[in-house]
């Protein structure tokens, strides 16, 4: 199990078993039809899918909790950032106007608005967990060379690589220096040893004090990555073969061809009256 966030985790299930280059297109599919469609229909159907596929997966929800809470706030915020600046988008995208509250001006809550802002967070519950299983299940290396499959630039695909390898390497460094801190008496926890509690605000200034040798650690670390690099001629020539590149499996082949029916499935169903949006107001 990893104790990181965003890293990968070694596990046997049907979505490990998936090549790189096969997740990354059926993502990117995955990731138009959500965009493109605002039918809730279809995405309530993949948003099911998601959920499944994580299942499958055998991915804990604790092994990344943190990254769900992340996202959870932002989406949070998000919502209420599009109600106070569009409080009545849903009226126009709906072309009908039900008030469930009077406010103050031009804050009204409506049905219309409820029901827009449901399907925003249905589109962010469908995407999300997509998105961290693409990263937790994908060995970085492949990653970089399924990226390079699809035509991203092989320099591009490598930085993405040493991106998702480093995430776990900063995290470890942040856990060290906060030790290195605590042994020295800054207090980060909740508690000091006697049961008294500290202050949140003290903790986020002691917190700041981790981030200095952070950066000197980080950049220490890109410095000999990029001499190693600059050393062996990485970028020289236009085309690298990968260690880790992987052809199409049966598995591969039966997983895209699922998905591309289910795409051109989902546009259909969508465009098929003409309108984007599910309107149940109508």
């Amino acid at each position: 199990m990893s104790q990181f966030m965003l890293a990968y985790i070694e596990r046997k299930s049907p979505v490990h078993n998936l090549s790189g280059a096969a997740k990354m297109i059926i993502f990117l599919l995955w990731s138009i039809l959500t965009m493109v469609s605002y039918d809730t229909r279809v995405i309530v159907v993949m948003a099911v899918l998601g959920i499944a596929v994580f299942a499958i997966s055998r991915t804990a929800p604790g092994e990344v909790s943190f990254i769900f809470k992340v996202m959870s706030l932002f989406l949070a915020l998000n919502l209420v950032v599009v109600y106070l600046f569009a409080p009545e988008q849903g009226t126009a995208v709906y072309h009908s106007r039900h008030v469930i509250l009077e406010g103050v001006g031009r804050f009204t809550l409506t049905s219309e608005q409820l029901f827009y802002e449901f399907n925003i967070l249905l589109k962010y519950l469908t995407i999300i967990p997509p998105a961290i299983l693409l990263v937790v299940t994908t060995h970085p290396s492949e990653f970089a060379a399924s990226l390079n499959r699809i035509g991203v630039p092989y320099t591009v695909a490598y930085a993405v690589s040493l991106t998702l390898r480093y995430i776990p390497d900063v995290q470890r460094d942040y856990q060290t220096i906060s030790q290195a801190q605590q042994a020295r008496g800054i207090e980060l926890a909740k508690r000091r040893s006697g049961g008294k509690r500290v202050s949140s605000l003290k903790r986020l200034k002691n917190s700041a004090r981790l981030l200095l040798p952070l950066i000197f650690l980080s950049l220490e670390r890109i410095d000999t990555v990029s001499h190693a690099m600059e050393l062996r001629g990485f970028g020289k020539h236009k085309r690298r073969t990968w260690y880790s590149s992987r052809p199409f499996s049966f598995a591969d082949i039966v997983s895209l061809a699922a998905s591309v029916l289910l795409f051109v499935f989902g546009i259909w169903f969508t465009f098929r009256d003409g309108e984007r949006f599910y309107n149940p107001f109508l």
